[in-house]
């Protein structure tokens, strides 16, 4: 798949099939990743997969407790700024929107919205999990570098015709994940990945995010004065 293509097909995906993702796949598609560019070639990420009976353990451990959302544990940081500034508290507002009108949920249902953040935790049926965790000396240069690690993941993974979703919800239960998985006390749960097969029949998989025009967002200078 071109790269080009790979980029326009991703999203963050939903709903899954249970079809299975082979380990060798699971490999080369880490393997790749970490070719993702890290100042000083840190390669600041750690990367705990999980499948089968080990993924269903941890999520039977989290499954009762859907209860305590949407604060689970308390998150280890903020997803977002506390206050969100504009344009961004719109747009994070319209993409919750369109998500929960794709599955119909209504504004006002607090309950049903619960619930659908609830699946999260399900990794929403993907049968492969990527917990990926960062070590806390570091500081935000290394976490950028993170997420060109975390991106590279999710366009290899359109290679082999797979869909993720990057899930920074897992933070709220990073005690648990991290005990689960004895993560080193240096380090902290940023985000898991769910992978696997789309469900292209799910209503939730039906919509995508709207996205600023690039000039809105880029300016360019400088190339008039360049031969055509």
């Amino acid at each position: 798949m071109d790269v080009r293509d790979a980029v326009a097909s991703r999203y963050s995906c939903r709903a899954f099939l249970p079809t299975p993702v082979p380990l060798p796949t699971v490999r080369d598609i880490l393997d790749r990743a970490a070719r993702a560019p890290s100042g000083g070639n840190l390669q600041p990420w750690r990367v705990d997969a999980l499948a089968g009976p080990r993924l269903e353990a941890l999520k039977s451990l989290i499954r009762p407790r859907h209860g305590a959302l949407p604060h689970g544990e308390g998150a280890e940081y903020a997803a977002y700024p506390s206050p969100l500034n504009e344009p961004y508290r719109t747009r994070r507002f319209a993409v919750g929107a369109a998500l929960h009108h794709a599955v119909g949920i209504a504004r006002m249902d607090r309950p049903a919205r619960l619930a659908q953040f609830a699946r999260n935790f399900e990794l929403f049926g993907a049968p492969v999990g990527l917990f990926v965790s960062v070590d806390r000396s570091l500081g935000p240069p290394q976490w950028a570098d993170l997420g060109a690690f975390i991106q590279t993941v999710m366009l290899l993974a359109r290679a082999y015709g797979l869909h993720t979703c990057p899930q920074e919800a897992w933070t709220l239960w990073h005690r648990t994940v991290s005990e689960f998985l004895k993560l080193p006390e240096t380090h902290m749960l940023f985000c898991a990945i769910a992978l696997g097969h789309a469900d292209e029949a799910a209503p939730v998989n039906s919509w995508r995010s709207e996205r600023e025009p690039l000039d809105g967002f880029a300016s360019f200078s400088g190339f008039e004065d360049l031969p055509p």
